[in-house]
């Protein structure tokens, strides 16, 4: 009953926050990572599930998730971040970043898939992220894969960008799988360059003609 109570507060959220869906004909969305654009030709697809995989703790994802929501901020269009762990820390993001930013907390992997069905369905967002980076693997099992195949078929309907992170490969209808391949430690954190040196591995790429393909 109380994840039906959340649903049903998100739903007014959108409606009141979103009332209207932008259209955009780009087949890509671009994260402003060189690296990342380049080896995924052009940016996230739209249209697309992509799977993140960060096999390390410590691989980035999350400063990732921050240069994303900067990027939303730059080209002026909205993100939702659905937080698998209720993990994301704002903090080094101003408010006119955040004001860019929908963070759904959740604390299981059941509710992170409602979420995401919700948010595409809505059709507000170019960019729809699912963090389960650290959700136990044990509770990923139990998705089905046929909540993907759902939820690509809303991504192609929006077209929306869906961002999947995760700890290993789960996902069998992401078209473009990727492996974040860094390992950083503290002094790297901290290093504002960091980012612009993350390193992306392409496992999969099925991406639709229609969506840009390599």
């Amino acid at each position: 009953m109380a994840a039906t109570g959340k649903i049903i507060d998100l739903r007014k959220l959108l409606v009141e926050r979103f009332p209207h869906a932008p259209g955009t004909a780009a087949t890509h969305l671009v994260t402003g990572l060189f690296f990342f654009d380049e080896s995924t030709n052009g940016g996230l697809p739209r249209g697309a599930i992509t799977e993140l995989i960060c096999p390390r703790t410590s691989a980035g994802s999350a400063s990732l998730i921050h240069t994303l929501v900067h990027a939303a901020h730059r080209d002026k269009h909205f993100l939702a971040l659905i937080d698998g762990r209720d993990s994301f820390d704002p903090c080094g993001l101003d408010n006119a970043s955040l004001r860019h930013l929908l963070w759904v907390r959740c604390s299981k992997a059941s509710e992170v898939i409602k979420a995401g069905d919700l948010l595409l369905r809505d059709g507000n967002f170019p960019l729809v992220i699912l963090d389960l980076v650290l959700n136990a693997p044990e509770e990923l099992r139990k998705i089905p894969q046929t909540n993907w195949y759902r939820l690509q078929r809303l991504v192609e309907l929006a077209p929306a960008a869906c961002l999947v992170l995760t700890r290993y490969a789960m996902v069998a209808s992401a078209q473009l799988k990727l492996v974040l391949e860094n390992s950083w430690n503290l002094d790297s954190l901290e290093d504002e360059s960091a980012m612009a040196e993350l390193r992306f591995r392409v496992q999969r790429s099925y991406v639709r003609a229609e969506v840009g393909s390599q």
